[in-house]
């Protein structure tokens, strides 16, 4: 039974972990697809584009997106090419909050447009093109895989 899960918030240190990749064959299990749908629960709950992971205290790479209307889970997810176009546009965390529990955003510079693979519930391989907000999303949701938060890139990718 989906259940609301708790967002963690920097600078939690569980953030700051890469995440290791998930043996499929936890996509039989019942519990496991519970937790599937309990983040999922959790970033429509909390009206998030997309939730990793990490974001719910587990270090494996796996988050979920919400997309024209429906939710797309990445599993093991992997960026295989990206654009040289980049664009800087504002972003926000549900992990990154100021003291009053405010979501902070800042302008971040991604590529416009990227490929990637990744597995879905189902265990089956897919293959995405993504532009713009998706791409940006894609992006800001494997960077937590990796440890990273989106302020990470705030001043490296500031353009002067």
């Amino acid at each position: 039974m989906a259940q609301e899960l708790t967002i963690i918030k920097h600078p939690n240190p569980i953030l700051r972990k890469v995440s290791q990749e998930l043996d499929l064959s936890l996509l039989k299990d019942k519990d496991f697809n519970d937790w599937l749908d309990s983040l999922e629960l959790t970033m429509k709950e909390k009206d998030g584009a997309g939730l990793a992971a990490p974001q719910v205290g587990k270090n494996i790479r796996i988050f979920v997106i919400a997309h024209q209307e429906k939710s797309i889970f990445f599993i093991n997810p992997k960026i295989t090419k990206r654009s040289w176009k980049r664009v800087v546009e504002e972003e926000g965390c549900l992990s990154v909050v100021d003291e009053t529990g405010e979501l902070i955003f800042d302008k971040v510079s991604r590529h416009k447009k990227i490929n990637a693979i990744y597995y879905d519930r189902k265990g089956k391989m897919k293959k995405i093109v993504a532009e713009d907000f998706l791409a940006r999303v894609i992006q800001h949701e494997t960077d937590h895989l990796d440890g990273i938060l989106f302020i990470d890139r705030v001043e490296k990718d500031k353009i002067i």
